[in-house]
């Protein structure tokens, strides 16, 4: 996992070379104005899912992994509170579905805020749980970039 300030970005470039184009989307667009849908930049290699919804209590929140996709989860307005573990202290729930590129499971992790002009980098050993309240419930605008590995 990886979390710091998008000015930060460019350190990161190496990780993936997609990376380099989802991190200009998340620095030049005007997300703040941008309506929420799906926005494709590479066909199915990048897309970022543009969403806004109310955070959610943690007993309501679920711990997600993917393997075809590195997740950088970008926070545009609000605050979210997020958890994230590794997958080898986790316990499956739900296979996985090639479908959603997604396995459900359970066990404990570790919990950060993510601010405006924060990402969090997923990596497939990285075991998430997004979408929570920091305290009480707010309407967060976020954006989800699918990289694929």
């Amino acid at each position: 996992m990886i979390i710091d300030c998008i000015d930060n970005a460019s350190f990161y470039y190496g990780v993936n070379k997609r990376l380099i184009r989802a991190f200009k989307f998340l620095r030049e667009e005007n997300l703040v104005d941008m309506e929420p849908g799906k926005y494709e930049m590479d066909g199915s290699n990048i897309y970022a899912l543009l969403q806004s919804y109310e955070t959610k209590p943690e007993e309501k929140g679920a711990w997600e992994a993917h393997r075809r996709y590195i997740d950088i989860q970008y926070l545009v307005s609000g605050t979210e509170r997020m958890g994230c573990a590794n997958l080898e202290a986790m316990t499956v729930c739900r296979e996985y579905t090639e479908a959603e590129d997604c396995l459900l499971l359970k066990g404990k992790g570790n919990f950060f805020l993510l601010e405006p002009k924060n990402f969090v980098v997923f990596m497939p050993q990285d075991v998430h749980m997004p979408g929570l309240a920091a305290t009480n419930p707010q309407t967060v605008k976020k954006v989800v970039v699918k990289v694929r590995i």
